[in-house]
């Protein structure tokens, strides 16, 4: 078989129906007899020209939550509508001006079209469907409830993507007086530490430690300034690659839980996360073990995981799930194993989980406004104290100078 190439088209069928998108062939050739075997005859191709020298690497041309939310959402408006899969794909790829996502979801329409299941197509593209959007979809497919399903999946996301923003938008005004701050202090290092040098240069005053520091620092900045940029990506990549190992990832892990004000929050934000993602799935119809292996993977600390690690664990020896929520009250709050036992009761756990979910989310969203009203003091407090010092080390040379008078 020949390389595949990309190839926008257009073509028609005898009934009159349009169909255009991109598809892979070998040919211009081999692109008509596929569609001829659809029904369709070729109109005219355009085959797309690889440029990969200039292209971003994949990291970098990401599909955002957002765009996936959009996508659920109208998919499954067009499938409610009676709109073929593969024709609401081509719709939807038309659209979109992500060109990352464009492609995968012409490769999507081209699976769907060689008689693929949709949950297996979206299996080939692991690194922007995740397990729990696969998962739903599959369920939907078995059920012949695919609109459901992706109604579902983008309620889902919408939940996510909110809740993500409002942690940002939390953290988003102490990062920014911390940049300024920085920024402030390189422009006092580089401009006003060399002129008071100068003065204790002529006057030949005796320095302390903390000034000696200062004014080393402000020295590299001088001689050094471009390899500032360097450095700064040098600790970004260090601190993001130390991460990335599992001892480091548990450290981290155990100081966000033990932060006073942070530490609520990252519970709170975890317990909706648990909920909504476990209720999810179970409404979705998908089996409770998969279910909690999914959740595993959604959840990021390190403690959580092995919560529901522990949880499929105990299923399979036939506990319930709510018993091993009930007996980690110091990552989950009671209130979520209680509730998830009656659930169990009832019959109703998808119900329980998704007021449970509800009740968490509202939480965070105002445990977001009081981390604001608690950072804000705590940063004059450490800004003041940066002031001070500096102001301290820079003047005290001085006031020795004048005692000596």
């Amino acid at each position: 078989m020949g390389l595949m190439a990309a190839f926008t088209f257009k073509a028609k069928s005898l009934a009159g129906e349009e169909l255009d998108g991109v598809r892979e062939a070998s040919d211009k050739f081999n692109l008509a007899r596929s569609l001829r075997q659809e029904g369709f005859v070729l109109l005219k191709a355009r085959e797309e020209k690889a440029r990969r020298s200039w292209r971003l690497p994949y990291i970098f041309r990401r599909v955002s939550v957002a765009e996936k939310m959009l996508f659920a959402r109208n998919l499954g408006v067009m499938v409610g509508a009676g709109l073929a899969l593969a024709r609401a794909l081509d719709v939807i790829a038309r659209e979109t001006k992500n060109k990352r996502f464009h492609e995968i979801l012409a490769q999507l329409a081209s699976s769907i079209r060689k008689g693929d299941n949709f949950s297996d197509a979206l299996a080939r593209h692991p690194e922007v469907f995740s397990n729990l959007f696969r998962a739903m979809v599959a369920s939907g497919e078995k059920t012949g409830k695919l609109e459901d399903a992706l109604k579902l999946i983008s309620h889902q996301l919408k939940r996510e993507y909110d809740l993500g923003r409002k942690i940002r938008g939390a953290l988003m005004y102490p990062a920014i007086v911390v940049t300024v701050m920085c920024g402030i202090g390189v422009l006092m290092l580089v401009y006003v530490v060399p002129t008071l040098v100068s003065t204790f240069n002529e006057l030949k005053v005796p320095l302390p430690l903390s000034t000696k520091a200062i004014i080393a620092v402000s020295s590299f900045l001088l001689n050094y300034f471009w390899a500032l940029p360097f450095i700064i990506l040098a600790l970004a990549l260090g601190v993001f690659f130390m991460l990335q190992s599992p001892a480091a990832r548990k450290v981290f892990d155990v100081i966000v839980l033990k932060i006073p004000v942070i530490s609520t929050m990252v519970k709170k934000t975890n317990a909706a996360r648990t909920a909504r993602t476990l209720s999810s799935l179970v409404g979705a119809g998908v089996e409770i073990m998969d279910s909690l292996a999914i959740t595993e993977e959604v959840l990021q600390n390190h403690y959580y995981k092995e919560v529901l690690a522990q949880a499929r664990r105990d299923v399979e020896k036939g506990e319930p799930i709510s018993a091993i929520f009930v007996r980690n009250p110091d990552l989950y709050p009671s209130l979520v194993g209680e509730m998830m036992s009656v659930g169990e009761e009832t019959g109703k756990l998808s119900e329980m989980l998704l007021r449970l979910a509800v009740f968490y989310e509202n939480e965070v969203a105002a445990a977001t406004k009081d981390l604001s009203t608690v950072i804000e003091p705590v940063l004059m407090v450490v800004i003041g104290t940066a002031v001070g010092f500096f102001a301290i080390s820079m003047i005290q040379p001085l006031y020795s100078v004048v005692g000596t008078f």
